[in-house]
Formats: C-alpha cells, structure tokens, sequence
C-alpha cells in the first residue's frame, strides 16, 4: 500500500465507507454481466437450454426477534391482462363483463356491471386487503421461508438460471417468503433480454402455472417441466374421470351426467356445474362432492391449453432428457454455492445482513 511505517494510516471507515459506495450491487451485476459476454464471446455458454429454481439463503436474524405486520396484498404482474381475457371470455358465453378494482368509478357514469350491494361491498373491503407477515426485527428485508412442516427460518430466496454447462445466466434475489412462480416474470424477462436465442426453459413443477405456461409458448418457447399432482377430494373419484369436452364447452362426469359453464371468475377459471337434481339422486355422490346444495363444481383455467402444452413436452424424449439434467446443472449450481462460497452456511450467513448484500453475494 505504498504505506512507510511512520505514517499515519487512514481510519477504517474511511476505507469502508469508499468501498461502500464505490463497490455498489449494479456496479457487481455489471461486472458479473461482463463476464457473461467474455464467456459467450469465447463459445463457451450454451443458452439454447436454460435451467431455472430457486434456493434459500439464510439471513442473519434470530427466528425468536420477530413480530406480526400487516402489509397490502400484492396485485398480481399479469391482472390486466387476465382481467381482458376473462372479459372477453364473458362475453363469449353472453355473460357482463367484469370491472377492474383497482380503477375507481366513473363520476356520474352508468356502472360497467349491474353488481349487488353485498358484491360491491366485498370488493371494496377485497381491494383494501391486508395480509399478515412475520417480519424479522434484525433484518426487516428479509422474510419467512418455510420448508415442510418443522423448517422454519428468516431467509433470501436466490432465483437463478443456469445453462446445460452449468453457467449462472442470470439471478434475482428476493425476500424467502416470495414463490418462485411468483419471481419468475423478473428472472426470465432480465434473462431473454440478455439472450434472445433461448428455446427452451427447464423448471420443476413450482413454475407449472398457467401464467408461466402462457408466457413461455406465446414467445415460442417450450417450458419442460415436471408432473404436477392434481389437487382433488381425498378419497373421491380421480382427477382424470372427469373429461373436458371441448366441442361442447361442458365437462362430463364419472357418471356420464354434463357439468355446464356457469360463468369465468375473476381469477381466470370457468366454473362447470352440475344439476342439483341429478346429483341429489348420484349414487356415488359421496366420491365426488360434499356440498350440501348437491353441486358439484369443476374449475378450468382460460389458459388452460397452455399447461397440456408442457405436459405434452414432459412426454417427448428431448424434453425429457433435459429435465433430467436438472440434477447435475442448477442444483449442482446451489451445491457449489453453498458448500464452496458458503451461500447459507454459518459462516457465510453471518457476514451479510440486507437485501443489498443478499444481491451482491450471488454475483460474487
């Protein structure tokens, strides 16, 4: 440091403050993005296929210094585009369009849905909606990540895309308490943005959703991805005895009875119901719906043809292949991390405290 033993050394914040803001997370991303471009110049990044999860970094907060918070529920990135669909679909099935919550009304203009007193009601206690969190005293930008029932701690959730060679692409940090599904909109728009020339996007079943499904085949894409169990009644009927018919736009039962649409909710899904009578005199009734109305309500997302595309990809052979080597490229991405560079150990968790180091240390 050029420094002779009788003269004064600058005080350590000073260094440290220097370093601070010298060394900030978008000088990091342009440095790990600069990196990125040498490697794709020398030939040695393959992004054609892409792999994509997500694995926790524990913060420095004690689980037992924390409290209860009530936050707004976040809206979701897609709800004007869903809220046009559904519309649309409305309208098709001679059904009023719905309105959108988060516009106020028109003064003195006529209503865009003849909506009921009680319906207005509970939308406007559910556009004011709060949900409950526990936040860390310690370390506030964290968040509650949870795993099965006993895994409970305060947590970053790094979410990052990797190529068949194992090279880290892309990663977005947020708090443990955000889905991947929810992050993946942030992950993979940065990540096409960078590389163009993707044509497939690998994932587990957590990012098998019809908002993900939808965006990756509109761009051309396949999404490959893994089987996802169906959430039906324990001990009912299986899922697969209730067949959708496309032609006639209805659902026909184990029964061989029709289920018809009644109408396309705000979340996107057609509701298929079935006639009270019939099912008050269904012998196996008991298997298949519980409520005391004797009506049986069969859900099916708008953009459900979407999710038969990529179970439609899990069964062809290169898709398959490629899934399968999850294992040995962003899960041995998350190894290394944790076991070489001390991502979520002991050691390397009690170095960073905050959401702008939690970006950096993916990058680094």
């Amino acid at each position: 440091m050029r420094y002779t033993l009788s003269e004064e050394l600058p005080h350590f914040s000073t260094v440290s403050y220097n370093f601070r803001h010298r060394y900030t997370p978008e000088t990091i991303e342009a440095v790990f993005q600069w990196i990125l471009k040498e490697a794709e110049t020398a030939g040695a990044l393959t992004p054609a296929a892409v792999f994509i999860d997500g694995t926790h970094i524990k913060a420095s907060a004690n689980l037992k210094k924390k409290m209860k918070q009530e936050v707004p529920a976040a809206a979701k990135r897609y709800q004007e585009e869903l809220l046009a669909e559904v519309n649309a679909d409305r309208e098709a099935h001679g059904k009023k369009p719905l309105d959108d919550e988060d516009e106020p009304p028109k003064a003195g203009g006529k209503k865009q849905d003849n909506t009921s007193k009680k319906k207005q009601a509970r939308r406007k206690k559910a556009a004011k909606k709060q949900k409950t969190v526990t936040v860390s005293t310690t370390d506030p930008e964290s968040g509650m990540f949870q795993k099965g029932e006993h895994k409970r701690c305060f947590a970053y959730e790094a979410h990052t895309a990797c190529d068949k060679s194992g090279y880290v692409l892309e990663t977005v940090v947020t708090p443990g308490n955000i889905h991947d599904s929810v992050a993946f909109d942030d992950v993979y728009d940065k990540l096409i943005q960078s590389f163009p020339e993707v044509e497939t996007v690998v994932a587990d079943a957590a990012y098998k959703t019809p908002h993900i499904c939808k965006k990756v085949f509109r761009d051309g894409r396949v999404l490959s991805t893994a089987y996802k169990r169906p959430m039906t009644m324990k001990g009912g009927h299986p899922w697969w005895s209730y067949v959708y018919d496309e032609y006639y736009d209805c659902v026909i039962c184990p029964e061989y009875h029709i289920l018809s649409c009644r109408t396309t909710n705000r979340d996107g899904y057609r509701e298929y119901c079935s006639d009270p009578k019939i099912c008050a005199q269904c012998p196996t009734r008991h298997l298949c719906t519980k409520s005391k109305s004797f009506v049986k309500t069969v859900l099916r997302h708008i953009w459900k043809g979407y999710e038969e595309l990529a179970d439609d990809a899990r069964y062809t052979p290169e898709y398959k292949q490629l899934y399968a080597r999850r294992k040995e490229t962003v899960e041995r991405v998350f190894a290394d991390a944790k076991e070489k560079h001390a991502i979520s150990k002991p050691g390397g968790g009690g170095r960073y405290c905050g959401r702008l180091d939690r970006l950096v240390q993916p990058h680094l």
